[in-house]
């Protein structure tokens, strides 16, 4: 069951979405047009410190109180925060007037590089290339990364590129992408005062 609030465009770009299953139950709200402030609970601490990468480098606020069946594993409740965030940066862009479109960034930590492109093209598409130099970061299955932007970019309906192209310590690479996947969401939302009240796109519509 998914509930939904919000979703104007302009400048009040706030989302609110629920869900409640069997396996999981979300409450999250995000503000395009934040600073940064991220409030999380999800019972996975490195999990939440790469999704507080995604707020603090793209500037926008995140709200997510999650309880998954974390004695199973954590794949339920990784995949659907994706989801949730998929579909609440949906609905807090509104019909993608005046916006970007397209945003990337590279961003290296120490000695790992990695790459983010964005679009907000209305077609979901995720290309991961990411060979992560052990499985485990902590007790975290970095498999799961995976399924997180997997379920974002299905709901958030955008093609999203993410390449770790160096990097020799797990947790590094992960942040890296992380990182340069909010500052690439940052630039694809941010207003283009040339294109107001058009949308990016030779169709006229995304």
């Amino acid at each position: 069951m998914v509930k939904a609030m919000g979703g104007k465009s302009g400048s009040d770009r706030r989302a609110s979405v629920s869900r409640d299953t069997k396996e999981t139950q979300i409450a999250l709200s995000v503000n395009l047009d934040g600073t940064g402030v991220a409030n999380l609970a999800t019972g996975l601490p490195f999990f939440e410190h790469m999704l507080t990468q995604i707020a603090r480098h793209g500037l926008i606020d995140l709200d997510i109180q999650a309880k998954g069946d974390l004695e199973v594993d954590a794949h339920h409740t990784v995949e659907d925060v994706g989801i949730v965030l998929g579909q609440a940066i949906t609905q807090a862009v509104g019909d993608r007037t005046g916006i970007q479109r397209y945003g990337h960034a590279y961003i290296p930590l120490d000695e790992a590089l990695s790459r983010a492109v964005v679009d907000f093209s209305g077609r979901p598409g995720l290309e991961y290339r990411v060979d992560y130099v052990r499985g485990r970061i902590g007790d975290f299955d970095v498999d799961l990364l995976r399924e997180f932007f997997q379920g974002l970019v299905n709901h958030a309906q955008i093609t999203v590129h993410l390449d770790n192209l160096r990097g020799d310590n797990a947790h590094h690479q992960a942040e890296t992408l992380f990182k340069a996947f909010g500052r690439a969401l940052r630039m694809a939302v941010t207003p283009d005062a040339r294109m107001a009240g058009q949308v990016p796109s030779t169709k006229g519509s995304l």
